[in-house]
């Protein structure tokens, strides 16, 4: 309406607004806003160092979040239980469960989410909008890792981890550094290490060697080791998958075609086995040692005053001489109080409270072994004393040992094998070239492992003393069922940050690698005392102990020799886990599993 038609009427005019840009720095007075409300002038105000933090992706309420967006969209779709719901079912109430602990099921459904998420739903989403296929390998996955939980819980977890993978890589360092030998060697027929290698540990998914001067070569041993991976999964799958879904010829091929060229193709045979990718795994875990040593010590020293954090304990008690006047006579330095008594002493006062301190230290962990040795009674034995408690893996190991008994002990043969004897040892020492650099130490340690395994009393012989105390003490600490929930959140933030696959990483330059590798040598360096390291290496160069650390990482340096290491430890999985593949062939087992629907 014009002005003159406002008069006619007997409205009175009213200006229009006009639009006013204030800055930030510059607000109203009284902290109220052009609409006089004071806490949109502060939400207008606010500082960026204010603003809240964005939400952690690895935490469990955004994981659950990220899985019922990705996962359980047909539920909200099909109304069953979620729609109008103030808050939301828990997942293990919506999707099946995966194991037997809510923990763990929640992490392999993130992971579970991701794939589906990248490598599924980018291409099944253009062809039809229902989830019946997702919903299926979904059902296929809880099937198949229920019935592995319950196989995992028979397998011997201690031999597998301290003893069976140690000896892979014992026997992968010891052919590398053969091969490496060998090929330097002027008079030898064969010049490539690889060959060496290959020929000492032959894997059929890796033959022929790929050589760049035989193109045809690179060509069939990746074909080779394609239908290695097929053969891999359809076995473990012809084992593990409901016999409905095994008729199912097309699912089981599009499951097979999954975990076959997206995990153990992309994942551990393109990624997992290049040097510099292990380089960067060995330094963040060393890291992560590093901060934690850290943090005890700031801990340690948080609990001392100020003024004797910067005194030895000594010192704290007046057990040390106090200064000359020389000494004080320096700029920087105040003369003692007069209230201060500090006993005078000499040097060998020093010294013999020096030595009450480390006895008094030795006194402590000899009680804290001895209490320990003393419990260890009450620990259940590792020893099979029956065949009807035999897993399968100690069952196939007593079927090839002769049927002996010493004749001094009634003890049963089926005992497993003494933690102190186990390859974690022998490969340890391998790896840092212990018998070369110190073999008076190598010696007194064989002397030693001789004494307490069968010297008086076999504190260290199975189910000794020893025996029993060092398995409970790995079976809380290191494989200890809590930590698997932490373990799979922390592979799939550094996998899949934010939920998401990372953007591919650009293959290092051999300058980039050498500048990782050295990194990773200096690293691991760090984790070990200054005096430790002088004299194991002979120097308090730290450069040049850092050379000789990046000599002992020389063993993953080529990509080709750690897919044998790689691979070999994935077969001893999955045959200790479906010990039927060991025995019969994956046709068999098809027909088999065929036959008895059949039937």
């Amino acid at each position: 309406m014009t002005e003159s038609t406002l008069r006619e009427v007997g409205l009175p005019h009213v200006k229009p607004p006009t639009l006013r840009t204030t800055t930030p720095s510059a607000p109203p007075r009284g902290g109220a806003g052009p609409t006089g409300n004071p806490r949109a002038a502060a939400g207008a105000t606010r500082p960026a160092e204010t603003q809240k933090p964005p939400p952690d992706a690895a935490s469990d309420k955004a994981t659950s979040a990220f899985i019922r967006r990705t996962l359980c969209v047909h539920n909200v779709l099909l109304g069953n239980g979620e729609k109008g719901r103030n808050t939301p079912r828990p997942i293990d109430e919506v999707l099946p469960p995966l194991t037997s602990s809510n923990d763990v099921d929640l992490q392999l459904y993130a992971i579970i989410s991701v794939i589906i998420k990248e490598f599924v739903q980018t291409w099944y989403s253009k062809i039809t909008p229902d989830h019946v296929f997702v919903n299926e390998v979904i059902q296929i996955i809880a099937h198949c890792t229920r019935a592995l939980e319950q196989r995992l819980r028979k397998v011997d977890l201690e031999a597998l981890v301290l003893d069976e993978i140690p000896g892979l890589v014992e026997a992968h360092v010891s052919a590398f550094r053969l091969g490496r030998r060998q090929a330097q060697h002027h008079q030898s027929l064969v010049s490539d290490h690889r060959t060496v290698y290959h020929t000492l540990h032959p894997h059929p998914a890796l033959s022929p060697v790929p050589t760049e001067t035989v193109p045809s070569s690179l060509v069939e041993q990746r074909e080779n080791e394609s239908v290695w991976r097929q053969l891999l999964v359809q076995g473990v799958l012809a084992v593990l998958l409901p016999t409905e879904d095994l008729e199912n010829a097309c699912l089981r091929a599009l499951v097979a075609e999954i975990f076959a060229e997206m995990i153990l193709g992309n994942g551990i045979s393109d990624k997992a086995c290049e040097g510099w990718l292990l380089w960067e795994g060995i330094t963040r875990i060393a890291e992560v040692l590093q901060d934690h040593s850290k943090e005890v010590d700031v801990q340690s020293k948080s609990t001392l005053p100020e003024q004797e954090q910067s005194l030895s304990r000594l010192e704290r008690y007046g057990l040390l001489s106090q200064p000359s006047a020389g000494d004080l006579s320096a700029p920087g330095q105040q003369p003692p109080m007069p209230d201060q008594r500090r006993h005078l002493g000499s040097p060998w006062s020093v010294m013999f409270w020096l030595v009450v301190q480390y006895a008094f230290l030795a006194c402590n962990a000899m009680r804290q072994m001895i209490i320990g040795f003393a419990t260890s009674s009450s620990f259940p034995p590792r020893s099979v004393t029956g065949a009807g408690g035999q897993s399968p893996v100690e069952a196939s190991r007593q079927s090839h040992m002769p049927h002996m008994e010493h004749p001094t002990s009634r003890r049963p043969l089926a005992l497993k094998r003494p933690i102190v004897s186990m390859k974690l040892w022998s490969c340890s020492a391998l790896l840092i070239g212990l018998d070369l650099r110190m073999p008076w130490l190598s010696g007194l340690i064989s002397l030693l492992h001789w004494g307490v395994v069968a010297g008086p009393g076999r504190v260290g012989d199975t189910d000794g003393v020893l025996d029993r105390f060092l398995s409970h003490t790995i079976r809380m600490h290191v494989l200890n069922p809590a930590f698997v929930p932490i373990l799979l959140r922390t592979v799939r933030a550094t996998l899949f940050p934010n939920n998401t696959l990372g953007p591919p990483r650009k293959t290092p330059t051999v300058e980039e690698a050498r500048l990782i590798k050295r990194r990773c040598a200096t690293t691991l360096v760090g984790l070990l005392p200054t005096r430790v390291a002088v004299m194991f290496f002979a120097t308090e160069d730290s450069a040049v102990q850092s050379a000789h650390m990046e000599e002992l990482l020389d063993c993953l340096d080529d990509a080709y020799l750690n897919k044998h290491l790689i691979f070999q430890i994935v077969e001893l999985i999955v045959v200790r886990l479906v010990p039927e593949l060991g025995e019969r062939g994956v046709r068999e087992l098809l027909e088999e599993r065929l036959e008895e629907r059949v039937g």
